[in-house]
């Protein structure tokens, strides 16, 4: 009998709910779902799980204190929350760091591709690409870093300051073993080498990529804490990797470089199609995969 009036009486309890429940509600539920969505995928992959599942269990444990009427505990919990609020702060800062940085790229446009020439972007394209190349054929160690919105003024201070036109000869020069600037990393913004030898920050997290060394784990971490393309060139195998929102791509090849270059900076589809073997790299082969890298 209790089954047929609530069915009776949910039509009435749908419509009285939808009367009740206005635009600013809906608006609100999908706001919280979309952070905690952001958030979840922030936070997936890394320590901050395992952080998060305590914070719950702790949570858990306040909610059965005050339930229950436990006093010590209810106690610490009444006083100590301030407390838990900073070392929540403190434990979360690297993606508490990474959630604002995200929060600053919605809605983000890059009004330096926007003016640059076509020619310009495909010379740049071809010259970092021809560089890699021989590079990886040389088996010489290099880590080119590609800026988009956030701009890494803070690692450009790190080195040296060039301000030079980009090209491959550029690029080789500073890479090579005997040369002063060749163990950090070169900042090309704009078609322009802005620094070179500047020093990233090493990735906390390497999970799902192997054993790494510290030039891979250097672009890792660039790309963890920026909107940054970094490309890596081991000094052991030749390979070429690529390094992007966190996640490290091994065994490029040459066309496939060219094609995420293009794509990062920006160049019209209709370029990319119809242009894409005039940015295939000479002498570009499948770089070899090894679980172990020291570079």
């Amino acid at each position: 009998m209790e089954g047929v009036v609530a069915a009776v009486n949910l039509p009435q309890t749908v419509r009285v709910l939808l009367q009740t429940v206005g635009w600013r509600d809906v608006l609100d539920i999908v706001i919280i779902a979309f952070l905690v969505y952001r958030l979840l995928l922030l936070i997936r992959g890394t320590q901050a799980v395992q952080l998060l599942l305590g914070l719950l269990v702790i949570g858990a444990l306040g909610a059965v204190a005050t339930i229950l009427r436990l006093p010590v505990l209810s106690f610490i919990y009444q006083n100590g929350g301030q407390a838990i609020l900073i070392g929540v702060i403190v434990l979360f800062q690297p993606e508490l760091r990474r959630a604002l940085d995200e929060m600053g790229r919605l809605g983000r446009f890059r009004p330096g591709v926007v003016h640059r020439d076509l020619a310009e972007l495909h010379r740049e394209i071809a010259e970092i690409g021809l560089a890699i190349a021989r590079l990886s054929d040389a088996r010489v160690g290099a880590l080119v870093v590609l800026p988009d919105a956030t701009g890494l003024e803070e690692v450009a201070v790190t080195g040296i300051r060039l301000d030079a036109v980009v090209s491959a000869e550029v690029l080789q020069t500073i890479f090579q073993p005997r040369s002063a600037l060749h163990d950090g990393a070169v900042l090309v913004r704009d078609g322009r080498v802005v620094a070179a030898g500047c020093v990233l920050p090493l990735a906390d997290q390497v999970g799902g990529v192997g054993r790494i060394g510290t030039r891979h784990r250097a672009a890792l971490g660039c790309s963890q804490t920026s909107d940054a393309l970094v490309v890596v060139v081991s000094e052991e195998t030749g390979s070429v990797s690529l390094a992007q929102a966190g996640h490290l791509q091994r065994g490029v090849d040459g066309p496939e470089l060219a094609r995420r270059l293009a794509l990062f900076l920006g160049l019209p589809a209709s370029e990319r199609l119809h242009r894409m073997r005039r940015l295939r790299l000479p002498g570009s082969r499948p770089a070899p995969v090894r679980p172990v890298e020291r570079s």
